[in-house]
């Protein structure tokens, strides 16, 4: 009979079926169909048209999206975006690749440490055995990909993942850096790899969304040093002032130049309002209560959220003199704590809230859920000093099993429901309505149900180990089953309908004819038209835009609802085309002005 346990035993073998594992989950989660739906607006199509516009003009210093110059984020993310449309074309897999490869690069990155980590006591309890150290870095790999947060981000093509990719992996590079005992006692001019790649990965986050990104980390890993009292040392070993002169020597060039070219357009737009003002007031009517997070963490990283408590608890961070003598490798559970605690804190006093703004926790979490679960996996010791540590080690699960099956119970009968929970969307007013008939929802609901069916049996039976097991079977079945498709229903009542009438109004739009979106701005119709598009928000704008246009018509793309609002009689506008909530018009303009003087 096939035997876990002895396929662990080799490490070789070990290593190869983890890493397949990996890269497995991680196409599932970033890779499968990421090109296959539209770009969603609103935001991943202003990232998406500033690459391309940037690959178009060669201005690779000013992002620009519909002609106006877009300060909202460093140049990276453009850059990669432009070089990906480079190898794979302008697609929506060119835009989302970026974000993709930067979410299986910091799993693979945590997947290493805690590996390494696990080996490393190992070693320091004279034991050869590899089946914690794999299984649990296979663990924290999966969790960390099949969560809500990190497949959202990790599909879209904004800066978000880029950013948790570059921060996340230079706090690991840290880690390993003051972790190693050969390489952290070295004397010369440099720091150690592991060190210079996390001043590199800094730089990267400083070009990914600006002072955020030596901020965060600096805080963490101070706060860090700072409580195990060993300060000075490891100031010392990074060669700190070497390291932020790398950090300067990669990211300053660019914020130079764009300075130099834009001057206090660019200073007043990303570092007064972009930065400072979002942390310091509400910006775009982004605000939320104190207790935002919590929810968007118990939401985002489900349902393996609800060990985190616990997992905290183990972990017992309070008790200072305990983590000061241990070995540095042996630490990492308390850099998770502070790594965790600093992002959640750092954007609760923040007064703008988003829910990608606490993405770059996740690689934390991941990490204290895996090493909190290490201590249910059996190591090779006497049968009574395992039964004896039983007790102590199992106890924190008794009461977030219990929690965990109450929770996928209320999500199960949340997603029974989803129609007498959700609103309407102006864009598509039926799209929950298709949802419901498609048996989505339903087959949701059925295996979250079944999910708590199954960890209550486990529960009641002590088996504990079965319990993460089927939080990530049934969010496997959940992604395939229902995630997946519904972006499909979601993109075809959303987004298609833009995409078709764009490509509409790309193949009528007449020489020197302007075209203008009425209503929401949906920066879609730029990416696809690869036009100028005036994005105008009232009926009485475009009534007014129309009277200075010199043009002979206007093309006007317009939802029913606000082109009824214009009030325009049957034979002032020839109907182009129609989709979905959507109307594509011309409106002869020398008519409307003269109708206008008489």
């Amino acid at each position: 009979m096939f035997n876990l346990s002895n396929l662990f035993r080799r490490p070789g073998l070990a290593a190869t079926v983890s890493i397949l594992w990996v890269l497995l989950v991680c196409w599932i989660a970033f890779g499968w169909d990421l090109g296959s739906i539209g770009l969603i607006d609103e935001t991943e199509p202003l990232f998406a048209e500033a690459s391309r516009q940037m690959l178009v003009t060669g201005d690779w210093i000013t992002p620009y999206f519909n002609n106006e110059t877009r300060f909202d984020k460093p140049a990276l993310i453009y850059w990669c975006q432009a070089i990906a449309y480079v190898i794979v074309g302008v697609n929506e897999w060119g835009v989302r690749l970026p974000s993709a490869l930067a979410a299986l690069g910091i799993i693979s990155l945590v997947f290493y440490t805690i590996q390494w980590h696990l080996a490393r006591k190992d070693q320091l309890e004279l034991i050869s055995y590899p089946l914690r150290s794999y299984l649990t870095a296979t663990i924290a790999a999966s969790i960390m990909a099949f969560t809500p947060e990190m497949i959202v981000w990790g599909r879209t093509g904004v800066s978000d993942m880029l950013l948790t990719g570059c921060m996340g992996s230079a706090l690991l590079c840290f880690f390993l850096g003051y972790a190693n005992p050969k390489q952290a006692q070295q004397t010369s001019f440099l720091p150690n790899k592991w060190y210079l790649a996390c001043y590199v990965l800094i730089a990267g986050a400083i070009l990914t969304k600006g002072p955020v990104g030596i901020v965060l980390p600096g805080l963490i890993i101070a706060a860090f040093v700072f409580y195990l009292g060993n300060l000075r040392e490891v100031w010392q070993e990074m060669r700190l002032l070497v390291g932020i002169s790398i950090i300067f020597l990669l990211s300053a060039p660019w914020y130079i130049l764009i300075t130099w070219r834009n001057r206090w357009n660019f200073i007043n737009a990303f570092f007064g309002y972009h930065n400072l003002e979002r942390f310091t007031a509400v910006v775009n009517g982004h605000a939320a209560p104190w207790y935002f997070y919590f929810l968007v963490v118990l939401l985002g990283f489900a349902p393996y959220s609800l060990y985190i408590p616990a997992a905290m608890a183990q972990v017992k961070f309070w008790q200072r003199s305990y983590w000061i003598h241990q070995e540095r490798s042996q630490q990492l559970g308390l850099f998770a704590c502070f790594w965790f605690l600093g992002v959640f804190g750092f954007f609760t006093v923040a007064v703008t809230k988003l829910p990608s703004y606490v993405l770059p926790l996740m690689p934390a979490s991941a990490i204290l859920v895996a090493l909190a679960w290490s201590n249910l996996f059996p190591l090779p010791v006497p049968a009574e000093s395992s039964t004896s540590l039983q007790p102590q080690i199992l106890n924190w699960t008794k009461v977030t099993s219990w929690v965990n099956l109450t929770f996928l119970t209320i999500i199960s009968l949340g997603l029974f429901n989803l129609t007498k929970l959700t609103g309407s969307d102006p864009a598509a007013p039926d799209l929950y309505q298709i949802i419901d008939n498609t048996g989505s929802p339903t087959q949701g609901g059925v295996i979250w149900f079944i999910a708590a069916i199954i960890i209550a049996i486990c529960t009641l039976m002590h088996r504990w180990r079965l319990i993460l097991m089927v939080n990530l079977l049934g969010f496997l079945a959940f992604l395939i089953i229902v995630l997946l498709p519904t972006t499909f229903v979601m993109d075809k009542e959303r987004q298609l309908p833009l995409r078709e009438l764009s490509a509409i109004a790309v193949q009528t739009k007449y020489p020197q004819e302007e075209l203008v979106m009425l209503g929401f701005k949906k920066p879609s119709v730029t990416f696809y038209t690869h036009e100028h598009v005036n994005y105008l928000k009232y009926p009485q704008d475009v009534l007014q835009h129309m009277q200075k246009l010199k043009a002979p018509s206007l093309l006007l793309l317009a939802e029913q609802k606000k082109f009824i609002e214009m009030d325009l009689a049957p034979d002032d506008y020839k109907s182009v085309a129609s989709r979905g909530a959507y109307h594509l018009v011309r409106i002869p303009l020398k008519k409307q002005k003269a109708q206008r003087i008489s």
